[in-house]
């Protein structure tokens, strides 16, 4: 029987429901999330761009941030495309496996951008705790092994949470009650008990969500404590400029996160969950890139010499 059960789910389709309550909004809201989503993959671009080509940006902190970013577009690509497609018609079909393998790259892909967050937040605790040793300690071999462990840390995490959910039974109802195969959503259609596989996500989530958010607070409980320590007020605002826009990002990502995992099935609730899946999956990617640069003086310089640079060639003259 068992054998039938996991070769029906495997062999059928899930129907991502999306949408489909509010027929005569969807064109609107396509239209609304395609500009968020050219906004969004053309700022982290940008950011991508100016810290490759920008010879002042070749720092520990902004090879996170380009790293950041990269991760960030591959992040929104796994959901956003498939959720404008949703929002065009009613219901749209999902293979298992098309379906596991999206669950897979999101929760992936997300683990690797909380460790990758934890990572930055020690940077800029070495930085500004630590300044005389910080190029002997944020080495470029510690970057990218730093860089490396996150990743890798991400992926199999993910592998693990997303094979355990999709080895069970799905054999009620194929309907995902969400835009894409969120693990709540997935989760609330399997009809044996989950109680296992509950304490596995909450685990996992306490790995990718509670210890990096955790540690991103004790790293910035000594970097407040270091910047009040400054005496001069510029001092001060500098130290700050280069920590708050990270501190913002990360209040904004593990705050959304939290909010959907780390919770039992029992609470589930999907018109809720979609809401926030929304802000967390479009919303906040958008302004990641603006709150980077907003207050953030060599991102904005690095900006205007790429622009200066460019126009300049636009005005000069052809010669032959």
């Amino acid at each position: 029987m068992a054998s039938l059960q996991k070769n029906y789910s495997v062999n059928s389709e899930f129907i991502l429901l999306g949408f489909g309550d509010l027929d005569e909004l969807q064109i609107f809201f396509c239209g609304l999330f395609l500009t968020m989503h050219l906004v969004t993959l053309a700022g982290h671009t940008t950011i991508v761009l100016i810290t490759l080509i920008d010879s002042c940006l070749q720092t520990p902190m902004y090879f996170f941030l380009r790293n950041l970013s990269t991760i960030e577009i591959c992040y929104i690509l796994v959901i956003v495309p498939n959720m404008l497609a949703n929002f065009l018609s009613r219901s749209q079909r999902m293979p298992f496996l098309n379906c596991a393998l999206q669950m897979h790259l999101f929760i992936a892909l997300g683990g690797a951008e909380c460790f990758l967050l934890a990572v930055m937040a020690y940077d800029r605790f070495v930085a500004i705790c630590k300044p005389l040793r910080y190029t002997l300690i944020v080495t470029r071999a510690l970057c990218l092994q730093m860089l490396a462990l996150a990743c890798v840390s991400g992926f199999a995490l993910s592998l693990t949470l997303t094979t355990l959910i999709f080895l069970l039974p799905f054999c009620r109802s194929h309907e995902i009650n969400h835009f894409f195969c969120d693990i709540p959503a997935v989760l609330f259609l399997a009809c044996s008990d989950t109680r296992a596989n509950e304490i596995a996500v909450f685990l996992v989530c306490m790995l990718i969500l509670l210890i990096p958010f955790l540690l991103i607070l004790l790293s910035y409980g000594f970097i407040i404590a270091a910047i009040l320590r400054i005496r001069s007020a510029e001092g001060r605002g500098k130290a700050f400029s280069t920590c708050a826009g990270h501190l913002l990002v990360s209040l904004m990502h593990y705050g959304c996160a939290i909010f959907i995992y780390i919770r039992p099935k029992s609470c589930y609730t999907p018109e809720q969950d979609k809401i926030v899946s929304l802000i967390y999956t479009n919303v906040t990617p958008m302004l990641y890139p603006m709150i980077y640069s907003l207050r953030n003086k060599e991102v904005n310089g690095a900006l205007r010499r790429l622009l200066g640079s460019h126009s300049q060639m636009r005005q000069q003259p052809n010669t032959r």
